[in-house]
């Protein structure tokens, strides 16, 4: 087994990196990978992105949103954060969690500190989660990763992953909000999140007598490659969400309430509709007609709607204000 370890700390970059190793480097080995993110969130590959998270408190904090190659639920990373990659030949076609957050469970052991494989995929500490882990299968190879909260910041977590009051009917995945817990309250006080790294890192690489990989400069272009084209893309974080609905709605100072009804698939709006005891004076249809077919994205409806006059169908609101509205 190789050690890989990433040179960055962008989540779209390490997702990329996961998928090159995956996809690209010779079969006859199996590898593992330590790695950190900064501040993001990062959601299944079945889900539905806008249900996951609360879009106004993430674009306020700048938390990157990148979705995966596996399964499973929205998970929040940052600085606090180990995660690690295991990528080897799969035993079968089955997902099995178990081997690989065993050996987590070890390495806390050497700690000694007892922590549980709990449900299908989570680690937890007296029945609080610390560890959750997600798999992916393709062409007998799986993918396992996993993220260990060491010191992460819990009301981030809370408030990135917490949905708005909206009503949100989606076919994807909801994530389970569980009890979470970061590890370093379990362990001695002394202990750093570079020192509880390096202990990971021993004794993996001495469970599993791994040697280290060191990527050369082809490697880190074609990941940078496959980074530009898929996971720094609006269409694979948010375009690839499985169809859904929304209705939102919100009271505004000066205009009444304003009750918008949005219908979305792959990202772009298909069904738009306003309603409520606002005053104005222009058809909603119109607005219908301008947004229909535009993805979900500031940028795209602001220039969707940059020549209508807002106020007109809309008394005492901006074009910022009803973009906000749609988007959060």
């Amino acid at each position: 087994m190789l050690y890989i370890e990433s040179p960055s700390h962008e989540p779209d970059f390490n997702l990329a990196l996961e998928q090159y190793v995956f996809d690209q480097l010779p079969r006859c080995q199996e590898y593992f990978m330590l790695w950190q993110n900064q501040d993001a969130i990062i959601v299944g590959k079945h889900q539905n992105t806008a249900a996951e998270i609360d879009g106004a408190y993430v674009a306020k904090k700048g938390i990157r949103v990148v979705r995966r190659l596996s399964g499973g639920g929205a998970v929040y990373h940052d600085l606090g954060n180990i995660n690690y990659t295991f990528i080897v030949d799969a035993k079968g076609a089955a997902i099995d969690f178990a081997a690989f957050c065993r050996l987590v469970v070890e390495a806390l052991a050497s700690l000694g500190v007892t922590a549980e494989i709990s449900g299908r995929n989570d680690i937890t500490i007296g029945g609080k989660k610390f560890s959750g882990n997600a798999q992916y299968i393709k062409k007998s190879r799986v993918m396992h990763h996993g993220t260990i909260m060491f010191d992460s910041d819990l009301s981030a977590l809370a408030a990135a992953l917490r949905v708005s009051p909206d009503k949100v009917r989606s076919k994807g995945v909801e994530s389970v909000r569980s009890r979470v817990t970061n590890l370093r309250e379990h362990l001695p006080a002394s202990l750093t999140l570079a020192q509880f790294w390096q202990v990971l890192h021993r004794f993996m690489v001495r469970k599993r007598a791994m040697e280290t990989y060191r990527l050369t400069a082809k490697d880190l272009a074609e990941v940078e490659a496959l980074r530009v084209s898929r996971y720094a893309t609006w269409e694979w974080n948010y375009g690839s969400s499985p169809p859904y609905s929304i209705r939102k709605e919100r009271r505004v100072e000066g205009c009444g309430t304003i009750q918008l009804g949005l219908e979305v698939e792959k990202g772009i709006l298909t069904a738009f509709s306003a309603q409520g005891d606002y005053f104005g004076s222009g058809d909603s249809s119109d607005l219908a007609r301008l947004l229909v077919g535009r993805r979900l994205e500031e940028g795209e409806l602001k220039k969707a709607l940059a020549d209508l006059d807002v106020d007109h169908y809309f008394s005492n609101l901006t074009l910022e204000e009803l973009v906000e509205i749609i988007l959060q």
